[in-house]
């Protein structure tokens, strides 16, 4: 495993962007390994990110959140007490707030409220420590990776395997930290993919968001792919009055398709109680976009009924079975906690046919 120990490897990693890469195949669903392979190392770290490629990802996805100096970091939520030991550390004991992010009262520790150099020295933590104990192994070893360093590392793994591998970041909450801050994490994005030579509508890029008007911003300042996101409740929080619900009708889906390429929806709008698709990937498709859904992950909590297995809510399920039923749907791609599995799912679906 390639071992990243330090910044000054990043100067020469960015200085030339990325070789220019043909664009990956989309003949076959695209597994987007959902925050790296975090169903076995915590969650955006480098070393999710890396064991997702290993195992075959087409793309990794960083949700991205900002410092208080303006770097762009992956963490899940801007709240950083859930995935990172600050709680432990009684030096920042005094940064714990309460804030309401997009209507939701949180209590935390904040990226934003720390400067990067403050952020290196915490280390990261499995979030889901019941759920996946064996992940807590890796607690305490992995610093917070920036958006820069994830690049770089994709761009090292790309020259390791002589393979294309994608990046799709997520742009969380970006109206309130603008709104919170004074940053804007939409003008950050932009200058990262510039430097690194990805701004180009040949990259294997896209970005995603919960939000529209950033999304309609980045129409016009980039050529990359865009991802509306879509819950299966609630709306977006830059927009109110307006839920996911009316975004999914096909005059939705129109609107969407004037600034996006794809939408990416919760997985319960995608298949019915049975297994069946719904009608949301044919209306998108008639809108001219494609679908990318979430999420599939092989534990029984996350798994509809028909595919749990014993063990608990903690146990392996059929993800193969979900696997085979988006597939039949048409899904265009998945986010997967567990690329591995789902790599081999499409290994052996490309086998039978």
């Amino acid at each position: 495993m390639l071992r990243w120990t330090g910044l000054a490897w990043l100067g020469a990693v960015l200085v030339c962007p990325l070789a220019a890469q043909p664009l990956l195949a989309e003949s076959s669903m695209l597994i987007i390994a959902h925050r790296g392979a975090s169903g076995e190392r915590p969650e955006h770290t480098l070393a999710a990110y890396e064991r997702a490629i290993d195992q075959g990802a087409d793309y990794i996805e960083p949700d991205l959140v900002v410092t208080r100096d303006g770097v762009l970091v992956a963490r899940h939520e801007n709240e950083i007490g859930d995935t990172t030991d600050v709680a432990t550390r009684p030096e920042f004991a005094g940064r714990r707030r309460a804030k309401t992010v997009d209507g939701v009262l949180v209590n935390g520790w904040f990226a934003e409220d720390f400067t990067l150099a403050e952020l290196r020295t915490l280390r990261a933590r499995e979030r889901l420590a019941q759920l996946r104990p064996a992940n807590a192994r890796f607690d305490g070893l992995f610093a917070v990776p920036t958006f820069a360093e994830i690049i770089a590392l994709v761009r090292a793994k790309e020259a390791e395997t002589g393979r294309a591998i994608g990046i799709y970041p997520e742009l969380k909450h970006p109206t309130f930290l603008l709104r919170e801050t004074g940053i804007d994490v939409v003008d950050l994005l932009v200058v990262e993919l510039e430097r690194a030579g990805l701004s180009r509508p040949d990259a294997p890029v896209y970005v995603q968001c919960f939000e529209v008007e950033p999304l309609r911003r980045l129409r016009r300042r980039t050529p990359v792919a865009l991802v509306q996101l879509v819950a299966a409740s609630g709306g977006p929080a830059d927009q109110t009055g307006l839920a996911y619900a009316d975004m999914i009708t096909p005059a939705g889906l129109a609107d969407i398709a004037t600034y996006a390429d794809a939408i990416g929806p919760d997985l319960r709008l995608v298949l019915d109680e049975s297994g069946a698709a719904t009608p949301l990937i044919a209306a998108a498709r008639a809108a001219g976009l494609r679908v990318h859904g979430w999420t599939l992950r092989k534990e029984n909590l996350f798994l509809p009924p028909r595919h749990r297995a014993g063990g608990g809510e903690g146990g392996t399920g059929n993800l193969a079975g979900v696997w085979r039923e988006l597939a039949a749907a048409g899904l265009d791609g998945v986010f997967t906690d567990d690329p591995g599995p789902a790599v081999a799912a499409r290994d052996a679906a490309a086998q039978a046919r």
